[in-house]
């Protein structure tokens, strides 16, 4: 039976922060303010609790993984990525959530920023009625704490940035779904006037937020893959470099190709390592 979904890998992969697994091995998790559970079976995604319309969506249920995958180039290294990852889907965050979250992520391992992901809930965020759960924080609350306050949720330098990302955003100076109409590059350029969004974080937030499969972001995994194994010149490419050539070479759907090479990067130096 051809597999649809790998949930463990879709939701352990670092593109998503706060999904829980359970001992009967479902996951379980808030997206905006709903409760979802969801398990595999067969391959497929069972929907537990929650709306199976709206977490279908969420979970990209509608991509063409044949189709992506057909796109990816058939050297060595994509394809041992591939047989790794087979099933992992990109989701479809909360633009907001997505964007704050990967503010925070600058020089951050996943599980620190996982750390810092679930210490703004509980400070800020809103519950979750009949659960433990508690909501992302709005931008609203996020602007309207002090940079102390966020410091103590772990963030250190990112709290500045954070906050004055979210400022912006709670005033309605920026208006995160209007830009859902610019095209690519001029979406780029948007995100990157906010504080503490470079070009990575930036096509973070284009390939898990708004959708973007093209978006290629390159941060030190990436690099280290990329020259290790696609890059040809003797000269130390830039991450910009990299970017611009790779995102041509994996073409529309890069994003998945790039994810597939980073979980399957460090999933293999944790296998090493044990």
């Amino acid at each position: 039976m051809k597999k649809m979904i790998d949930l463990q890998a879709t939701l352990a992969c670092g593109q998503v922060f706060h999904w829980t697994d359970r001992v009967d091995g479902s996951w379980e998790g808030v997206v905006d303010d709903r409760l979802a559970v969801v398990r595999e079976g067969g391959g497929r995604l069972v929907v537990v609790e929650g709306d199976a319309e709206f977490l279908g969506d969420y979970f990209a249920l509608d991509d063409d993984l044949d189709e992506i995958y057909g796109g990816f180039p058939g050297d060595p290294t994509m394809l041992a990525a591939l047989d790794f990852c087979r099933g992992l889907r990109i989701i479809r965050q909360p633009t907001w959530e997505c964007l704050a979250t990967f503010i925070t992520s600058s020089m951050k391992q996943v599980a620190h920023i996982r750390q810092m992901s679930f210490a703004l809930r509980a400070r800020f965020g809103l519950a979750v009625r009949g659960t433990e759960w508690r909501t992302y924080p709005t931008a609203g609350s996020l602007a309207a704490a002090s940079e102390d306050e966020l410091r103590a949720c772990g963030l250190g330098y990112r709290a500045k940035n954070l906050r004055a990302t979210a400022q912006r955003v709670a005033s309605g100076e920026v208006d995160l779904e209007a830009w859902r109409d610019l095209d690519d590059t001029a979406l780029r350029e948007a995100l990157c006037t906010l504080p503490g969004v470079g070009r990575k974080v930036a096509n973070c937030a284009m390939l898990f937020g708004y959708g973007r499969l093209g978006a290629f972001p390159v941060d030190t995994w990436i690099a280290r893959i990329m020259r290790k194994n696609y890059w040809r010149g003797r000269a130390k490419p830039t991450p910009l470099a990299l970017e611009r050539r790779l995102a041509k070479r994996f073409g529309p759907h890069a994003g998945y190709a790039q994810q597939y090479l980073f979980h399957h990067a460090r999933m293999a130096q944790r296998r090493a390592a044990a």
